[in-house]
């Protein structure tokens, strides 16, 4: 692939986090918590954010509350992002994510604007020609209220239909509906490849198991991430594990995801192979525990951690 990938990403549910960080989480008692920031979100959005850091030229859409847009225009603007989000009335809702540096981080998810049958189907009609515009579409995050996970389906695949490569990162039911669309690529990490399988994953060769059955539903490429222990990539070409080294400072683990898709998606529009993007995809994902906003701050830092990334070819 040529370095003229033309990449869209989609976010249907925005929201801005309030990222918040404290050593653990007194159930029941008044907690204080670092505010380490409030930033126009989302996972599509998040993932656009790192690849423009890239210098990647981007398109962002989905859906946007009408009256609080203020800040994701500027931060689109900024990011010299293409903003053809599709505007609703109401607000885009407001996430809180709070990082326990004993712990993992706890996600306040609140309910969003709902997306009335009317808007969906000028969405939805809008996407019918994004073939001519686009050769990857990214859609990441939740599902908004009003949209089902059959329409949501129904929908991937007509993307698929286009010829589209369609890279997937969601969860629950968008997840599982999502899924029978046949994208191109999917990121599930270790907790949701268990929710699709059905059962715990008790260790790598489990997880590779779970992959491989999952990759057997038509898709072509499956990555699952592992946290600390690092990622893997199932396709034609086998199994190749990615070990980021472990980073002695965790700021938040937010975005941590939405980079490693990012890096996958900058690997792919660059035309390098598979080791070189995962091994970028991993350094790029290990970057972001360290920092409290998603995005590329520090480019000798990547180098650094790209440099100590460690690949194995698993049978």
């Amino acid at each position: 692939m040529s370095q003229q990938l033309r990449i869209a990403t989609v976010t249907l549910n925005p929201a801005f986090d309030l990222v918040g960080r404290l050593a653990r989480i007194e159930i029941g008692e008044v907690n204080t918590v670092e505010t380490l920031g409030l930033y126009p979100a989302g996972k599509g959005i998040n993932v656009a954010k790192v690849l423009a850091d890239l210098g990647t030229c981007l398109t962002v859409t989905g859906f946007l509350g009408e009256e609080n847009q203020g800040d994701f225009v500027h931060a689109f603007q900024q990011n010299g992002m293409n903003d053809e989000f599709y505007r609703i009335q109401g607000k885009t809702r407001i996430n809180v994510k709070i990082t326990e540096t004993e712990a993992d981080v706890t996600d306040l998810n609140f309910l969003g604007f709902e997306i009335c049958t009317n808007d969906w189907r000028k969405f939805t009609a809008l996407s019918q020609r994004w073939n001519e515009q686009f050769d990857l579409v990214a859609v990441c995050g939740s599902l908004p209220r009003g949209v089902s996970p059959e329409q949501f389906a129904e929908w991937l695949k007509s993307l698929h239909e286009q010829g589209l490569k369609v890279v997937l990162d969601s969860s629950n039911a968008a997840l599982t509906c999502g899924l029978k669309a046949q994208p191109w690529l999917v990121k599930p990490n270790r907790r949701e490849l268990e929710v699709w399988a059905g059962h715990p994953l008790n260790n790598l060769d489990e997880i590779i198991t779970a992959a491989q059955q999952l990759r057997g539903e038509g898709i072509e490429n499956v990555i699952i991430s592992m946290g600390e222990k690092g990622s893997i990539w199932i396709n034609q070409e086998g199994v190749l594990q990615a070990q980021p080294p472990r980073c002695e400072n965790v700021v938040s683990t937010v975005g941590a995801g939405d980079s490693m898709v990012a890096g996958l998606i900058y690997g792919f529009a660059q035309g390098w192979d598979k080791a070189q993007t995962l091994r970028f995809a991993s350094a790029t994902s290990a970057l972001a525990v360290s920092q409290s906003n998603v995005g590329i701050s520090d480019k000798t830092a990547l180098e650094q951690i790209l440099s100590n990334v460690v690949l194995t070819e698993l049978s």
